[in-house]
């Protein structure tokens, strides 16, 4: 009985993997619908966003088919899904901006409005949050060594990150092409995208923010969510 139960601790495991590893590849599959949308090309190379979405893809170990057939229904059903951004203040005045890609823009609207009810917040007018973030891009390189930091330094980087065996590279939002133009033959390349920084942070304590990470779980955790940032 005993291997028997410990093969069924194990086809569970494998099962919840699968399951959280469907999500990922859906919520990627959605980002590279409402790319191809905006972006109105369904070749990376031509639509930045959709690039940014691929490299999203990849970096999650998403297979090429599967990046493939998104694209395929994206060109199918671009009519279908929209972006929506939401703003708006959650737990201790938390601020929150969300980025979702839905084909029902009222239901989204209304399931997150949920979540922030049931936390103590609520969703804001456009404009209310979105001005305590600024955009940043972020390139994602491999760090071969302590000399692929000096060697940057020419490229027009503003700082970097590092974690791990690799560098989190800050730049300009609007020199994210160029700049991956530049380097693209020098130096391995993992991802590139924009993201938006908080200009201030709140201050939490441990309690503060347990209570803060189950809100953005329950936020992270809709099926429509892409993006979400926070000033914290």
């Amino acid at each position: 009985m005993s291997g028997h139960s410990k093969w069924e601790n194990i086809k569970r495991q494998k099962g919840a993997q699968d399951r959280a590893r469907a999500k990922i590849f859906s919520k990627l599959s959605s980002l590279i619908t409402a790319a191809v949308k905006e972006g109105g090309s369904p070749d990376p190379d031509k639509n930045v966003q959709l690039r940014q979405a691929v490299d999203r893809a990849k970096e999650e170990d998403m297979p090429k088919e599967n990046i493939k057939r998104a694209i395929d229904n994206a060109l199918k059903r671009q009519e279908a899904s929209n972006e929506v951004v939401l703003e708006g203040y959650g737990p201790y005045g938390l601020a929150v901006l969300i980025k979702a890609v839905t084909d029902n823009r009222q239901r989204t609207i209304q399931e997150v409005k949920n979540i922030f009810d049931k936390h103590g917040g609520g969703l804001a007018e456009p404009g209310s949050v979105s001005y305590k973030f600024s955009r940043q891009g972020r390139v994602v390189v491999n760090k071969e060594n302590e000399e692929t930091i000096l060697n940057l330094i020419d490229y027009g980087v503003e700082d970097f990150i590092e974690k791990e065996n690799r560098l989190i590279v800050l730049i300009k939002p609007e020199k994210i092409k160029e700049f991956v133009d530049q380097i693209g033959d020098k130096f391995d390349i993992i991802s590139q995208e924009m993201r938006l920084v908080a200009s201030d942070n709140l201050a939490v304590d441990s309690g503060q923010r347990e209570k803060i990470n189950d809100f953005l779980e329950m936020i992270r955790d809709h099926p429509d969510v892409e993006e979400v940032f926070v000033n914290v």
